[in-house]
């Protein structure tokens, strides 16, 4: 029996590919994905109309928006010819408008102002109603969070603001979209909720013979609160009378 030599192994080739020598960057091209996305995006650019507003009323288009009088598209037209295009002008404007920090500050129910700066009429309630419906759609779809709470918390407090009775209210303000009238509804329960249970403290008031402070301690109640409830329940009724 032939006896077979065992074969020695073939040379171990080099790796042809190249190793970034140390202290030497690797190329773009050999730059991990992950790497190349963190890289910084570009910064957006800003329309010329609306930095050319910001130098000119810094007070109402700069850190802070306030809602703008109606018709004050025309009125910067008139007061600035060789500073605007009509036309660029409309569009900035419209950006403005629809911008998260000027829906707050409509939502937040600040009064509009003319280009002086000065309050001159306040927004009609159902621009603030729009508005608080439009930023909280905007968080909402960020968040995982119920915001729905909060909501109600804003439209009862708009509701209470705009001197309507929740019915005209909702008049004015109802519009064909089932979930924004959904979330208008339960703020409205909630408010005659509070109201009914300010009418029932007032008439228990009534019925005790008591004075404020002596009832306020009958039923554990701060005094204070309860002023301010039966003042309410005053205002509430001359207002309705």
């Amino acid at each position: 029996m032939t006896e077979t030599t065992p074969t020695a192994p073939a040379p171990q080739q080099p790796d042809r590919r190249q190793r970034p020598q140390r202290g030497q960057r690797p190329n773009s091209a050999q730059a991990p994905r992950a790497q190349q996305a963190q890289q910084a995006p570009q910064a957006r650019s800003i329309n010329p109309a609306l930095e050319k507003l910001f130098e000119l009323y810094p007070k109402l288009f700069g850190a802070h928006f306030l809602p703008l009088k109606l018709g004050v598209f025309k009125d910067l037209l008139a007061k600035h010819p060789d500073d605007f295009n009509k036309d660029e002008l409309k569009l900035a404007m419209g950006q403005h408008a629809r911008s998260t920090r000027y829906l707050q500050s409509v939502a937040a129910g600040h009064p509009r102002h003319d280009l002086d700066g000065n309050p001159v009429e306040p927004v009609a309630p159902e621009h603030v109603h729009h508005a608080i419906l439009e930023v909280f759609r905007r968080r909402q779809s960020r968040s995982r969070e119920d915001l729905r709470p909060r909501l109600r918390v804003q439209l009862m407090e708009a509701v209470e603001a705009s001197g309507l009775s929740p019915e005209d209210y909702a008049e004015r303000v109802r519009v064909n979209d089932e979930a924004a009238n959904t979330l208008l509804d339960e703020a409205l329960a909630e408010l005659k909720l509070e109201a009914a249970k300010r009418e029932a403290l007032s008439r228990a008031f009534t019925s005790s013979g008591r004075t404020e402070a002596e009832f306020a301690d009958m039923y554990g109640m701060d005094p204070a609160e309860v002023t301010a409830v039966l003042e309410r329940v005053r205002r509430d009724q001359g207002t309705a009378a």
